[in-house]
């Protein structure tokens, strides 16, 4: 029979961050033998970009420890912080001369145990609640009985409209008149042309000028 293992750490673990090593192995050297409050303040007022990327890891292994074994965060102290390389990116720059440089973008891994202090075993962890069952949809062929039937529309009452119709004969349309048509019913329906007004009778004299005047006295 195997022997089960007892349980003195919780961690977390980051891999592929976009961090070179040596930068990263800096800020876990300042945090590693110190309490979980220390450990956050120190990274909090930290310069280094790196000091982001470890805080997010000692979040993460808080957040393990207190959900899945149901301790309190504040009483662990980091046990161990080791960074490790991962895999270096190659790309190129343009130099002098035609020539190429190389850009070496490197990777690490980051891990952070947390510990009680002490060496105090860490408990089982937590039993996780069962994912509530999902009732199975019911057959589209069987009809519930509970169902009440909708209404069905009244149907439109058509009788009306044949009496109305009937009653109302269609007007008929006035015979179009043809050209040269002198029959007494076109006349009637053609309307009158008005008459010009007339002219004055001023309107009709020759106008006389000053000069024509005293010539004809």
């Amino acid at each position: 029979m195997a022997a089960v293992e007892e349980r003195t750490s919780v961690r977390a673990e980051a891999r592929y961050v976009r961090t070179a090593p040596r930068k990263a192995q800096l800020v876990a050297e300042q945090i590693r033998g110190r309490t979980v409050p220390e450990a956050r303040t120190i990274l909090a007022f930290m310069t280094r970009d790196a000091a982001r990327d470890v805080e997010k890891v000692l979040s993460s292994a808080v957040a393990n420890a207190e959900a899945n074994h149901g301790l309190d965060g504040d009483e662990l102290y980091v046990l161990t912080a080791t960074v490790g390389s991962g895999p270096t990116l190659k790309r190129w720059r343009a130099r002098a001369r035609g020539r190429v440089a190389r850009i070496k973008k490197r990777t690490c891994h980051i891990t952070i145990a947390l510990a009680l202090p002490a060496e105090q075993l860490i408990p089982e962890p937590l039993p996780q609640p069962l994912p509530a069952a999902v009732p199975a949809p019911e057959p589209e062929g069987e009809a519930v009985e509970d169902e009440t039937p909708e209404p069905k529309p009244s149907p439109r009452k058509k009788a009306e409209t044949t009496e109305t119709a009937e009653e109302k004969p269609k007007p008929k349309r006035a015979p179009r008149k043809k050209a040269g048509d002198t029959t007494p019913e076109a006349e009637a329906q053609e309307p009158k042309p008005k008459r010009a007004p007339r002219k004055k009778a001023e309107a009709d004299k020759p106008k006389t000028t000053r000069k024509k005047k005293e010539a004809d006295s």
